[in-house]
């Protein structure tokens, strides 16, 4: 028969283990507030102050005047000037700027042939005054800048001429049909490798202890420093399986594109292996159990997904959201999938994110070789 006591201790009893676990009880309180403030305060799907860049050949007032107007819109924020096409190809390449716009020489020429005649008709001849380049591998940030191909001008001259509507030409590049697969896979890599990486390694120190195995170890010559780099190399291969399955599925079901640079995916895919097992290790040597490992990598796994660009544009989120993204792994190998993937950046291109990977590698294994003790306690 059912009793209530019984049920009533048991209940006591439990919710005075919860409250004594102090990672568990943290993590009540921390994971719905964590997400309050990102959807609420991190997550914008407005896009505004888009990076960009422009080239004005015009050499005009009007140029100057569109170029201001444009900027107080507020959708894009003017990066740098170029002196040419190429050299904003290259920007948008490196990953620099986002969108470039290009102002022809005969500007002031293509704006008068759109102004209606004082009779009310249109004038036959409809040139665009001039073109969006954007980098199509987020769709997101392509389609923030779309919105800027009616933008209206004001051409100084007779009261009797009447602004026509005003259109640009927009070129989108490395995903010119916009399909969100090909933003979607290489940022799923990154995705996939947070997760699991971090969760193998998470309950690596405390599955020694809760199966007993901490008392061998007590008693090897194995060093702290030892144990560590033994404990991630096995998931490392584990971590290329991984990329190769997403890439190559990626390619025949959505025909996202393979790089050109297979060298420099696997090596930026390396730091970034390195990196979130070594995250997965400061977790383990802080975890008492394995469940508050597993909730620990919950905690560092929400914010990888929605502050790294994966799943929302990096730019249309708040400077502190910002300083956040860039202290996660996932972070800079998203920007480093799409770069190789997808734009086939070239190595300095790459220098900067990879570099990061490797600091936080260097910095994590040694604060995990200095946390773990060779004791029971």
């Amino acid at each position: 028969m059912l009793s209530l006591d019984r049920t009533t201790a048991i209940a006591v009893k439990e919710f005075k283990q919860l409250v004594r676990d102090r990672i568990t009880f943290a993590m009540i309180v921390m994971i719905p507030l964590v997400q309050l403030l990102l959807f609420g305060y991190a997550i914008n799907t407005d896009v505004r102050q888009v990076p960009a860049g422009y080239v004005d050949d015009s050499g005009s007032s009007v140029g100057a005047a569109l170029i201001q107007d444009i900027a107080a819109s507020q959708v894009v924020q003017w990066r740098a000037r170029y002196a040419s096409i190429e050299q904003a190809e290259q920007a948008i390449t490196r990953g620099e700027v986002a969108a470039v716009l290009y102002l022809p020489p005969d500007l002031t020429r293509r704006l008068a042939d759109r102004q209606f005649n004082p009779d009310g008709n249109e004038p036959t001849q409809q040139r665009p005054l001039g073109h969006w380049i954007t980098d199509g591998s987020d769709p997101m940030l392509s389609a923030a800048v779309k919105g800027l191909r009616q933008f209206p001008v004001q051409l100084k001259g007779p009261p009797m001429l009447v602004p026509a509507p005003v259109s640009f030409e927009l070129v989108s590049y490395f995903n010119p049909e916009g399909r969100t697969a090909v933003n979607i896979v290489p940022g799923l890599v990154a995705v996939i490798l947070t997760m699991t990486m971090i969760l193998f390694t998470s309950a690596a120190i405390v599955r020694e202890r809760e199966q007993g195995n901490m008392e061998f170890l007590i008693n090897t010559p194995v060093r702290p420093l030892e144990l560590m780099l033994g404990k991630i190399v096995p998931y490392m291969l584990v971590g290329f399986i991984q990329m190769g399955i997403i890439l190559g599925l990626g390619h025949l079901l959505f025909s996202v594109p393979l790089p050109a640079n297979v060298l420099a995916l696997l090596v930026t895919t390396l730091l970034f292996v390195l990196a979130s097992l070594t995250l997965g290790l400061l977790i383990s040597t802080r975890a008492q159990s394995q469940l508050q490992a597993m909730q620990m990598t919950v905690f560092v796994l929400l914010p990888s997904i929605l502050l790294s660009g994966f799943m929302f544009p990096f730019e249309a989120m708040p400077k502190p959201a910002q300083w956040i993204a860039e202290i996660l792994p996932a972070t800079h190998y998203v920007r480093l999938s799409k770069a190789v993937i997808l734009r086939g950046a070239s190595w300095p291109d790459l220098v900067p994110d990879m570099a990061a990977l490797l600091v936080f590698f260097v910095l994590g294994l040694l604060i995990a070789t200095m946390r773990f003790k060779k004791r029971l306690d």
